[in-house]
């Protein structure tokens, strides 16, 4: 039989018996004198008590392997339970330093939270003041800024007013000298009529002296004599030059060119010898906020084969839109032809040419002196008479005298710019290398002198 299963019967025999004995009414049995002897059993068979002994042993001694690892396990509960305290007085301290420290870093965050309050306050004092600093530096910058700009004002205006002063007085000095040469002439005119009359006393003395008395006079006369405009044209085709001016510099858009040709004749004055350009004949614009530095200008002017490159500019002081540019003698030869002279006697006639667009049309105008703007002359285009050619009189024309001589230039359509000299008021280079020249600052200089001419002149 399987002692297991015989083991599990024996318990629950045992089992059974312990819970249906009642042991309140239990008796002691009597003493016996002698037991009965057990009834022999067959040679080497256990007995039904034997059996139940070695059970109950065996129950026996389970039960004491039980209770040993009952008591082992109690031993290693109460070892967990002796180091879940340890564990747990451990947790409690650490929990009591936790709670320290949590408390001490509650102090230093609200500590830390007064001080960045605090210094967020004071930041925001601190953007206030920086604000209004700000706001302070703006108003004085922009007051700066105003006062410089007053500053350029004044000196431009002073700069101007120089220029006016130096050619007012230039003028002036010129017409003391215009004053001077007529007096000169007046005394002239009466020595000669002095002359004349005793000359015409001394006619009756001789036929001969009276023939050559009478030749000077046909000479005189003829002198006095107008020229007439279509012979004035044809000379002035026979000596036009034409001028080519050309210019470029760089912008941060890219290059930007310009070229301009036109028409011009040479002028002297017994001394120098000058092409003279109006400002529309160049690249230059008065009308532009601010005149820009330009890296090339050449300038070429040519005649009958020749040429010549010119190596200056000069705008006059008798008006900056009028511009002269100097030749010499052997750069005058190179070209050819005859030059115009200046004018002497301006205003001998009334009348005087207009020759427009460098010889696309021609005619006769009356003129008059200008009382308000010495040294221009106003030309009423309503009374052109005898026009030939297709045009229109406009700024840049040339006015030639009745007698061959160069009165002046069209600054207006209806002004004409006395040329009585050649003296500059501003001289700009040329050449096709500017950078190290720049022409900015010239090229302001004249237009701030043309922005301060008379309206009437404009």
């Amino acid at each position: 039989m399987n002692k297991t299963l015989l083991l599990v019967l024996c318990d629950f025999l045992l089992l059974s018996l312990l819970a249906l004995t009642r042991w309140e009414d239990a008796r002691p049995a009597a003493p016996t004198s002698a037991r009965p002897a057990p009834a022999a059993s067959p040679a080497g068979a256990a007995t039904p008590e034997q059996d139940l002994v070695a059970v109950m042993k065996l129950s026996l001694e389970d039960e004491q392997a039980r209770r040993a690892a009952v008591a082992e396990d109690l031993a290693r509960t109460e070892a967990a339970r002796a180091e879940a305290e340890t564990a747990k007085a451990r947790l409690t301290d650490n929990l009591a330093a936790s709670e320290k420290s949590a408390a001490a870093l509650g102090e230093n965050l609200a500590a830390t939270r007064a001080a960045a309050e605090a210094e967020r306050a004071r930041n925001e004092a601190l953007a206030l003041e920086l604000a209004g600093r700000e706001a302070e530096a703006k108003r004085r910058e922009a007051e700066l800024a105003r006062v410089a700009a007053a500053e350029g004002a004044a000196r431009a205006r002073a700069e101007a007013l120089a220029v006016d002063v130096g050619v007012a007085r230039r003028e002036k000095e010129l017409l003391a000298a215009q004053a001077e040469a007529l007096k000169n002439e007046v005394a002239a005119e009466r020595a000669e009529r002095q002359r004349v009359q005793a000359a015409t006393t001394e006619l009756a003395a001789g036929v001969g002296e009276m023939a050559e008395r009478t030749g000077a006079l046909t000479k005189e006369i003829r002198e006095a004599r107008p020229i007439n405009a279509n012979t004035l044209f044809g000379d002035f085709l026979a000596r036009r030059v034409s001028t080519r001016f050309a210019a470029g510099r760089s912008t941060f858009l890219g290059p930007v060119t310009r070229a301009v040709d036109a028409r011009t004749v040479l002028v002297g004055d017994g001394k120098d010898v000058v092409a003279l350009l109006h400002v529309d004949d160049t690249p230059f614009d008065w009308r532009a906020a601010g005149q820009p530095d330009w890296a090339r200008l050449e300038l070429t002017l040519a005649r009958d084969g020749g040429s010549v490159t010119a190596g200056r500019v000069d705008f006059l002081s008798l008006d900056p839109r009028v511009v002269a540019v100097p030749l010499t003698a052997d750069e005058a030869r190179r070209l050819g032809g005859e030059s115009y002279l200046l004018a002497l006697e301006p205003f001998k006639f009334p009348e005087a040419v207009l020759i427009s667009a460098g010889g696309a049309g021609y005619g006769e105008l009356p003129f008059k002196l200008d009382p308000q703007n010495p040294g221009y002359v106003a030309v009423d285009n309503r009374l052109l008479r005898r026009l030939f050619g297709d045009f229109a009189p406009t700024r840049g024309d040339l006015v030639l005298s009745k007698t061959g001589e160069l009165l002046g230039v069209m600054v207006t359509a209806d002004r004409c710019a006395l040329v009585t000299n050649f003296l500059p008021q501003r001289t700009l280079p040329l050449g096709p290398d500017l950078v190290a020249t720049p022409t900015g600052p010239v090229l302001d200089a004249v237009a701030k002198r043309f922005l301060v001419l008379p309206a009437a002149l404009k």
